[in-house]
């Protein structure tokens, strides 16, 4: 296991593929996963494997930072992602979170948000980090303006039919 970083109530790790395969099954075929983020097509743990394999190992190896798993300090929980990602569309790294909606309300997105752009900008020393989320997603946006980044209109990432709100914050 490679801890990234902890916060009061959180560690930060990568996602190993199978340890965590039952629990990016849950996560990714939750409905505010599905409605907030889109569909990935996992429906089976090897799907699950896959998208770990083919996304935050590959992000990990090729980039040096990735999704990482949240999990609960005290009782050693996945509840959720959250890293630094390069996608296609964006020209600067772009920060992303997910949880499960057992733990939506408890600050655990803030907390790890903020953690993850405080290690985006000193350990990993990227510049300007930007982040999106539906238009109508407004606790993720609350989330994104709690921790300093700014409204900057929409976007549209390739292949996508919907725009994205879109957020910075300079580094």
């Amino acid at each position: 296991m490679s801890v990234i970083l902890h916060t009061p109530r959180l560690t930060l790790d990568e996602l190993e593929t199978d340890r965590d395969a039952g629990f990016i099954l849950a996560l990714l075929n939750e409905p505010g996963f599905l409605e907030n983020i889109g569909d990935r097509g996992v429906r089976d743990l090897e799907g699950a494997r896959r998208y770990i394999e083919e996304g935050p190992r590959a992000s990990y190896a090729g980039q040096g930072y990735g999704l990482w798993r949240a999990t609960e300090r005290d009782g050693g929980r996945p509840v959720g992602l959250c890293g630094v990602l390069k996608r296609d569309g964006l020209k600067d790294p772009d920060l992303g979170y997910a949880f499960l909606a057992s733990v939506w309300g408890r600050g655990y997105a803030s907390e790890a948000a903020r953690a993850c752009l405080d290690h985006a900008r000193r350990a990993l020393r990227l510049g300007r980090i930007v982040a999106i989320t539906a238009p109508g997603n407004a606790a993720s946006q609350a989330v994104l303006k709690k921790i300093g980044l700014k409204a900057a209109g929409v976007v549209r990432l390739p292949g996508k039919d919907e725009e994205s709100a879109y957020f910075v914050s300079e580094g």
